[in-house]
């Protein structure tokens, strides 16, 4: 299984159980018993999982000598003894996340249930210089660890978000078309090797939306797609609580969708894709475009970011709220066309624009309300993240979970000291 712990309704013993021949009891027990937070009772997997309580009582004897799992008092009695509930233990092995974006490097370590431990982010020119980008990505894992070396843990891997597409076969090979700098350039396998750990990349859109699946307020719908709001523009696609990546790792490049023809030339060498009217450089471009005709605002041209726009927005600056209105448009033209493909019951609003609020939310769900089929607007919903900057670092930790947790004797159990 590779489903997150749905809030509302935990996976079944036998869920788990069902292909124990293909990797082995231990395994499958170590993962049911992670999906269960709460604790579970060897009577319990016995009895849901249809096992001989010998066999059961065997199993979980060579899990306890692992230390991924421990005793943890005692279940409510149902009439005679009561049973012991067995634990996971969160805290029993460490991972390490990372979010490579276009212009930023960030590092969360986090704890075995998602709990971030240390975080470190510092601005980076990722698109264009990789060796700086791995330098930077190396100094922050090695710091996370020094930060906690007086309660250090065995690492288990660590993970990528990328600002591309990612291929299933050559997972560090990266379209020339995306990251030219990165044609060839092998430094997150030298990175991993250094550190003496398993490497895990994803896109970055994909991190995110795995992180909202796993973690997010909306996990229990099953059905959600992730956008990142950024120097570009992606998606995330969860379909039945699986992470949707397409036939080639390509799938959710929603900044490449084409909403205007005759628009901006963009790099993937198409005209007026999303990412020429959303992206970061382009809403610079266009509050600059404004300051220098005149229009009245406490923003400089010289000295506009986008924080300094985010700031400049949530105080009401005509000339900020104006750039996030268009913003807001044109992500409602892409969103509708989603919404009216995909059918996603939520769509999460991730990345540093995010941060304007409802200055961005309301106008998009206008946006959207005007072009979508009713019962799509009225199923969907279009929300912020929860999860805050965090949100990809955390989701390429998770990636590495998702793997562990379907083979524990292989991720979990072969780790690396620190």
């Amino acid at each position: 299984m590779t489903s997150p712990p749905f809030a509302s309704t935990p996976p079944s013993v036998a869920d788990f159980l069902q292909d124990v021949g293909g990797r082995g009891l231990d395994d499958a027990l170590i993962e049911m018993i992670w999906h269960h937070p709460q604790g579970i009772s060897r009577a319990q997997i016995a009895k849901e999982g249809s096992l001989a309580r010998s066999t059961v009582s065997d199993a979980v004897a060579r899990i306890l000598d692992t230390d991924l799992v421990e005793e943890a008092g005692d279940a409510p009695s149902q009439g005679g003894r009561r049973p012991t509930l067995l634990r996971f233990r969160d805290e029993a092995r460490w991972i390490l996340g990372a979010d490579l974006g276009a212009t930023h490097v960030a590092v969360a370590l986090t704890d075995l249930r998602g709990r971030i431990l240390d975080f470190h982010e510092g601005a980076c020119d990722v698109r264009n210089d990789p060796d700086a980008a791995c330098a930077m990505l190396l100094e922050f894992c090695e710091r996370a660890l020094a930060a906690r070396s007086g309660a250090r843990m065995p690492i288990i891997g660590l993970g990528v978000a990328m600002p591309s597409p990612v291929s299933p076969t050559h997972p560090t090979l990266f379209p020339s078309s995306i990251l030219p700098a990165w044609e060839g350039h092998m430094g997150l396998q030298a990175v991993a090797d250094t550190l003496g750990l398993p490497l895990f990349v994803e896109n970055d859109a994909n991190a995110g939306a795995l992180a909202e699946l796993w973690w997010g307020r909306l996990q229990d719908l099953g059905h959600l797609t992730f956008v990142k709001l950024g120097t570009g523009i992606g998606a995330g696609h969860i379909i039945a609580g699986e992470l949707y990546r397409g036939a080639a790792g390509a799938a959710g490049e929603l900044g490449h969708v084409s909403i205007d023809p005759d628009g901006p030339p963009c790099l993937c060498g198409n005209r007026g894709c999303a990412t020429t009217f959303i992206g970061t450089p382009a809403l610079l471009r266009r509050t600059r475009d404004r300051l220098q005709a005149g229009q009245d605002s406490a923003l400089t041209a010289e000295s506009v970011t986008l924080d300094r726009l985010i700031d400049a927005a949530l105080e009401a600056d005509p000339v900020a709220v104006a750039v996030l209105e268009e913003a807001a448009e044109h992500l409602g033209t892409v969103l509708a066309g989603l919404l009216n493909l995909m059918n996603p019951r939520a769509v999460i609003l991730g990345g540093t624009l995010t941060r304007a609020g409802s200055r961005l939310l309301d106008p998009v769900r206008r946006a959207v309300e005007t072009r979508t089929l009713i019962d799509s607007v009225t199923n969907a919903q279009i929300e912020l993240s929860d999860l805050g900057a965090e949100n990809v670092a955390l989701g390429a930790a998770t990636t590495v979970l998702s793997h562990a947790l379907t083979r524990p004797t292989h991720s979990l159990l072969q780790t690396v000291e620190f």
